[in-house]
């Protein structure tokens, strides 16, 4: 008998995956190598522009396919490919293109990957700088978190990375639970051999913050780093340093560079890991965000400990005692950051429970079982699944006609130019 041919995934990215420069890269190179192991035949698409960081995704076996916002021709690609999977990168792109498959292929398994809540990490921001607390309420009054919500509710499935974000869906927005799946970073375990090679504490020196500069709340921390914790920090230890790394830092960063100071601001660095094998702390005072944070899991997987804020560590390490601490203040942030430098059996202690929140937490082989599970199981009997998610199924038809007609308008204007 000749074999099944191979299941067909489509995954429309928000970009063109860059796992060296962020989280959200790392996670979709997960995915793509799940679903390549699991024997689909990957393609990927993308309205973005390709970056100097992009990866080649050849090396993944996944095919490159070329497609434009506003375009009919993706209906005559989405027909070809008859993809029996489609990934949304993030709501923004469900809604330029969920509609098309709707239509086009309308038995293919619609999935949102969320990264994070975009919509939340946006509303924090606004109430940072208005001052004002965070309000759940306010949050989904907000005009990004409908749109957001409504995605989600198309969406056959929604993937989030953080359980306080599932959590929130569920609870307090009411997303039906089989519509959900928590799926956070998936990860080798750390083993003793590796953790046996770690530089220990002694020939680490110096402090590390770290994160991509388009980033907002990455930019935001490295302010409140430069005018805020830093100088109480270096006056306690005054011959340390720290070393401010990432892509596409702005320019106003770029100018706390400050060696009297002890402010360091490297920019990009091609190979991370040497550099969080050398450093002894990592700084991370996140005042807004969501999701889940990349810099932390690369700081675990190098023996760094963190000292961070609750929103920094927030969804990451469950009920197990965090790789750090945890600071409630400024105050306590620049007391915990002398202490954990100075005091070897607290940082070795910090240490050990960032190998036991990467094993216990982020297991790759269960993640993918569960994954794959999901995806057998909503596959297997679509209709009725959809038919549970009447809301899903009124805000498609609304969504399908609006947008519709607004995508064939401005495509018939694009024409005229």
């Amino acid at each position: 008998m000749p074999p099944e041919p191979k299941k067909k995934l489509l995954i429309i990215g928000h970009n063109w995956p860059e796992p060296s420069t962020t989280a959200a890269g790392q996670r979709m190179l997960q995915l793509l190598t799940a679903f390549t192991e699991k024997g689909f035949q990957i393609f990927f698409g993308s309205t973005a522009t390709k970056t100097e960081y992009a990866c080649d995704l050849s090396l993944f076996d996944v095919t490159e396919v070329a497609i434009r916002l506003n375009d009919s021709g993706f209906d005559l690609l989405v027909k070809q490919l008859r993809p029996d999977l489609v990934i949304f990168d993030r709501f923004m792109v469900e809604e330029q293109f969920g509609w098309r498959v709707a239509e086009n292929v309308p038995n293919a398994l619609r999935i949102l990957n969320t990264e994070d809540l975009h919509s939340l990490r946006h509303y924090r921001e606004t109430a940072i700088k208005k001052q004002e607390p965070f309000d759940t309420g306010h949050w989904l009054a907000s005009d990004m978190a409908k749109r957001e919500m409504a995605s989600i509710f198309r969406s056959d499935l929604t993937l989030v990375v953080s359980d306080v974000e599932r959590q929130l869906l569920v609870d307090r927005v009411g997303v039906p639970q089989t519509h959900i799946l928590h799926l956070p970073f998936m990860l080798p375990p750390l083993i003793e051999n590796e953790i046996n090679g770690w530089t220990p504490f002694g020939a680490r020196r110096g402090f590390v913050c770290f994160g991509n500069g388009r980033h907002a709340p990455n930019v935001d921390a490295i302010v409140q780093l430069k005018t805020t914790l830093w100088p109480d920090i270096r006056k306690q230890l005054p011959q340390a340093t720290l070393s401010v790394y990432g892509a596409y830092l702005p320019q106003h960063v770029q100018q706390f560079h400050n060696e009297t100071e002890g402010f360091l601001v490297k920019g990009w660095v091609d190979d991370l890991d040497a550099v969080l094998q050398k450093a002894r702390i990592n700084l991370a005072p996140l005042r807004f965000g969501a999701g889940i944070k990349g810099k932390f899991i690369n700081a675990m997987q190098n023996g760094l400990p963190s000292v961070t804020t609750p929103i920094g560590a927030e969804g990451m390490h469950d009920q197990l005692p965090w790789a750090g601490h945890i600071a409630k203040d400024d105050g306590d942030f620049i007391k915990v950051a002398v202490q954990l430098y100075n005091d070897k059996p607290q940082w070795q202690l910090a240490q050990q429970n960032g190998v036991a929140i990467i094993n216990k937490l982020y297991p790759t082989k269960n993640l993918k079982a569960a994954l794959f599970d999901k995806i057998a199981a909503l596959t297997q009997d679509l209709a009725e699944h959809r038919a549970q998610n009447f809301i899903g199924q009124l805000l498609q038809h609304q969504s399908l006609a609006a947008t519709k007609f607004m995508g064939k308008w401005i495509e018939e204007k694009n024409k005229g130019r």
